[in-house]
C-alpha cells in the first residue's frame, strides 16, 4: 500500500479558495443547478457549513449526537446520512447567501485548526467505511475529510465555471486518497495471483497507480511489469465518476481501457463517498 497522505495543512489553503468563491457569486449563481443531483450551490455551500459545525461539536466540545435508527449495516448507514443531509439541507433554506458565508468562514478556521492538530497515526473516531475498512488511523480519516471539502467545492466551480482547484497540489492528494477505495471495489473480482490493473489518471501530466493480487488485491505506486489490464481516466471525469456525479456508463466513453477490459471496467465502479 502506498504512504500515508498528508492533508492537513491543506485545509487552510482550500477554505480560503472556498470564501473567496463564494463572495464572488452572484444571486443567480448561488441558485445554479450542480452535478449533486438536485442540490443547487446553495445547498452545497450549506452541506459544507453543516461539516463545520458537526466537526467542532464533536471534536472540541465532545458532542455527538446519536443515530435516530439503529445502524446495522454499510446500507443503513448511507439511508441515514442521506436523510440526515437532507433534513439539513430543508432546515438551510432559511439562510440567507451571506449568513452562509460568514459562518463558513467562521468555522472553516476552527475546522482547520481541529484537523491540523490531530495526531495522524492514532485510530481514527469514524473509519473509511467506502475503502472497507473496520478501524481506520487518523490520516485517513483526515484525508477522507479532505475529499469531501475538495468535491464539494469542486461541483460549486463547476456549476459557476470558476477553475481553480483542479491543479496538481490541491487534487493529486483528493485522488491518491479515493483510489484507496479499489482494492475494496475489486474484492469480489477474480484474478490469479500476479495478475495487475494499471489506474492512470491525467491532469496536466499522467498518474499512475497499480493494483496487484496477491492472496487480497492491493495498492501500490511501484509500477509493475506485464500489466494485464489499464485505464485511462481524465482528471475531470475522474473527480465526477468517484463521487457519483457520473455513472460509469455516462464516463465509459471519456475513459480508456486496454488490455482485459472487463477486468480494468471494473475500477470505474469505484464510490469513494458515503452518500
Amino acid at each position: 500500500m502506498p504512504h500515508k497522505i498528508e492533508t492537513a495543512h491543506l485545509f487552510p489553503i482550500l477554505d480560503q479558495k472556498l470564501i473567496e468563491l463564494l463572495k464572488s457569486l452572484s444571486a443567480e449563481e448561488w441558485n445554479k443547478p450542480t452535478v449533486a443531483k438536485h442540490w443547487c450551490v446553495k445547498d452545497v455551500a450549506a452541506h459544507l457549513l453543516d461539516g463545520n459545525l458537526r466537526v467542532i461539536s464533536h471534536m472540541r466540545d465532545g458532542y455527538l449526537s446519536p443515530p435516530d435508527r439503529k445502524i446495522s449495516s454499510y446500507a443503513d448507514l448511507v439511508a441515514y446520512l442521506n436523510q440526515f443531509n437532507e433534513d439539513w439541507i430543508k432546515a438551510s433554506q432559511r439562510l440567507s447567501y451571506e449568513v452562509i458565508t460568514e459562518l463558513l468562514e467562521s468555522t472553516g478556521k476552527q475546522y482547520s485548526a481541529i484537523m491540523q492538530a490531530q495526531d495522524p497515526d492514532v485510530d481514527a473516531i469514524f473509519s473509511v467505511a467506502w475503502a472497507g475498512e473496520q478501524t481506520s488511523k487518523n490520516w485517513f480519516h483526515i484525508a477522507r475529510e479532505y475529499t469531501e471539502k475538495w468535491h464539494h467545492q469542486q461541483q460549486i466551480r463547476e456549476a459557476t465555471g470558476r477553475p481553480g482547484i483542479l491543479t496538481k497540489p490541491l487534487f493529486l492528494p483528493f485522488i491518491k486518497t479515493l483510489l484507496r477505495g479499489l482494492p475494496h471495489t475489486y474484492r469480489n473480482t477474480e484474478a490469479a495471483i500476479g495478475t495487475s490493473i494499471k489506474i492512470t489518471i491525467v491532469l496536466e501530466e499522467s498518474f499512475s497507480w497499480y493494483l496487484l493480487k496477491s492472496n487480497s488485491w492491493e495498492l501500490t505506486n511501484k509500477e509493475t511489469e506485464n500489466e494485464s489490464a489499464g485505464i485511462i481516466i481524465p482528471a475531470e471525469i475522474a473527480w465526477k465518476l468517484f463521487t457519483k456525479a457520473l455513472s460509469p456508463a455516462e464516463a465509459r466513453s471519456a475513459v480508456t481501457l486496454t488490455g482485459n477490459e472487463q477486468l480494468a471496467a471494473v475500477a470505474l465502479n469505484l464510490i469513494a463517498i458515503m452518500g
